[in-house]
């Protein structure tokens, strides 16, 4: 089953006063490459958050951001008395050279920079908050997941059509084929006899068959045709299996487009060379669209 590289998916998850939230977007690369944004302190999780991405996407851009919130809990602040004393000294002393008077309250000099100080969290505190992390992560996955499954299938609608296009046109250009020589040999002979006959000479038909035998083994593109068929029987097969790989639809398209190129180079027929063109095109159209499969 065919799966786009375009995709996004985002989750929450709450447990034990701790909330998660994570969104991951995807774009279509050539290969992996991968951009991760977690909470400041929660560097520790980024290698089990990168395995559980690499899990589910094997190719593409991936943007992933993590954000980890905790519920303020009493033992995370503390109270810097020694900085708490500072400021309370100097606001006094300032108060005495000003000859003002005023009552000082200290839970206005709380709000005060480096009073209160709230203790970062460990990686005790990281290998906590993974269950969430992990359940956010999943369920992020799942929804990038059915939204490029979903994408995949409409791509494999219209690269059936195309397929169905290159092999109509392949039927035609197999029924055409014959008549090319056969029509080659008939010019051949009425133009000799033309231009011999002002001399009275006629031409041997030993002398035609065997030209005649050149320019069918020059054109011939039986072998051609039969190996396009073969590579669309094989670009469908791959796009059937469970995790059809993009870079083997590339390869096998790669291939097409140079059967046909020899088709439409050996050929000396205008109608070939007509049918070679549309199914160039539709090969260029499967070579676009395979560009954002996984």
């Amino acid at each position: 089953m065919l799966q786009s590289m375009t995709g996004q998916g985002a989750a929450l998850a709450h447990r034990d006063g701790i909330r998660v939230s994570v969104e991951v977007r995807t774009v279509n690369s050539r290969y992996y490459k991968l951009s991760l944004r977690t909470t400041e302190g929660y560097a520790t999780l980024e290698p089990r958050i990168e395995e559980v991405l690499r899990g589910v996407i094997r190719r593409g851009t991936v943007q992933a951001d993590v954000r980890i919130e905790r519920e303020a809990a009493a033992d995370q602040f503390r109270i810097n008395a020694s900085v708490l004393a500072a400021y309370l000294a100097q606001i006094q002393s300032l108060a005495e050279n000003l000859r003002v008077k005023q009552e000082i309250r200290l839970d206005s000099l709380l709000a005060l920079p480096g009073v209160a100080e709230e203790h970062l969290l460990d990686g005790g505190d990281s290998e906590e908050c993974w269950p969430v992390v992990e359940q956010a992560l999943k369920e992020s996955l799942s929804r990038l997941t059915q939204m490029r499954s979903e994408e995949g299938r409409a791509m494999a609608v219209d690269l059936r059509a195309n397929c169905d296009t290159i092999l109509s046109e392949l039927d035609h250009i197999e029924q055409l084929a014959p008549t090319v020589v056969e029509g080659y040999r008939q010019r051949l002979t009425d133009r000799l006899n033309r231009l011999l006959g002002e001399y009275n000479v006629v031409v041997q038909p030993s002398d035609v068959i065997r030209e005649v035998g050149v320019f069918a083994e020059r054109s011939d593109i039986s072998e051609e045709i039969v190996r396009l068929r073969s590579h669309l029987e094989q670009f469908i097969s791959i796009m059937d299996l469970p995790a059809a790989e993009g870079r083997k639809l590339e390869f096998v398209t790669q291939e097409m487009f140079r059967e046909a190129n020899t088709i439409g180079s050996k050929s000396n027929d205008a109608e070939i060379s007509r049918r070679v063109i549309e199914i160039k095109t539709a090969v260029e159209r499967i070579r676009e669209m395979i560009q954002n499969v996984e």
